[in-house]
């Protein structure tokens, strides 16, 4: 049993002190994630590493966490935390600019943890949710690797698959996600 689960486990079991173990614990891999995204967005983001990693930790609960099942449950709601604070930055940043008229672009333009300009994340994003309710499952495979940046490896791990199972589903949910942001979903 990894050290999240055994501090998850302690959350459910009512130990005060469990939700910060958990926050010290998980608080440098999260760091890790967010810095790397963060150095491969566009020029002029003002989105810090560190700031994305607090806002995440907030909305997941902070001291008062929910009782997550376990590893994978915790890091799939943390992508999907830091996933929802991209995009309501994005949704921010574009009414501001020129109102609610998102461009639709290719998704081979986008890479892994890669720039993406606002009104990618807001295609990605609404793509992303129309996925999400056809194959759930691959929709957050996606979450983890493209807004987590996780690796083929431990997005297996985080969903309990294989990693040549990762390979499938990412490159169907790619296809599937392009296709779909050019319109002919």
């Amino acid at each position: 049993m990894s050290d999240v689960t055994q501090i998850l486990s302690a959350v459910r079991a009512g130990d005060d002190s469990a939700a910060s173990r958990l926050f010290e614990l998980v608080y440098s891999e999260l760091r890790q994630v967010a810095a790397q995204k963060m150095s491969r967005e566009s020029v002029g983001h003002t989105l810090q590493p560190t700031a994305l990693v607090h806002e995440a930790w907030l909305r997941l609960g902070a001291d008062a966490q929910p009782h997550w099942q376990n590893r994978a449950h915790f890091f799939a709601a943390a992508a999907e935390a830091m996933r929802r604070i991209l995009v309501d930055r994005a949704r921010r940043k574009q009414a501001q600019r020129r109102g609610a008229n998102a461009e639709h672009v290719e998704l081979e333009d986008l890479q892994i943890a890669g720039p993406a300009d606002d009104d990618q994340l807001l295609a990605l994003n609404e793509a992303l949710d129309r996925f999400a309710a056809v194959d759930a499952p691959k929709a957050e495979l996606v979450k983890l690797r493209y807004f987590v940046g996780l690796t083929t490896e431990q997005a297996a791990n985080v969903l309990n698959i294989s990693e040549p199972t990762v390979k499938r589903w990412w490159a169907y949910a790619k296809a599937w996600l392009y296709r779909e942001m050019q319109g002919k979903g």
